[in-house]
């Protein structure tokens, strides 16, 4: 999990298509936690799991899939 250190509250998370999926709230163990405050996530955290990582470039974290991919995969409760 190389990018586990550099992931912190407030960044941007986008889709390999450049679309936002949502803003990092924080980790819960090896899975992203996104703020239920974003506009995107309908007023719940989700989670997506960190191996869907491709980059952390300065405050953008992009994903190896598409948008709409990711909000198929993440779920409303960490594991």
């Amino acid at each position: 999990m190389m990018f586990v250190e550099q992931v912190r509250e407030g960044l941007e998370i986008v889709g390999s298509d450049g679309v936002h999926v949502g803003t990092v709230d924080g980790l819960s163990g090896t899975l992203l936690r996104l703020k239920k405050s974003d506009p995107s996530s309908g007023g719940t955290h989700h989670y997506l799991d960190i191996g869907l990582v491709a980059a952390i470039e300065g405050d953008t974290i992009k994903l190896l899939v598409p948008a709409a991919e990711a909000k198929q995969r993440w779920s409303k409760e960490s594991a």
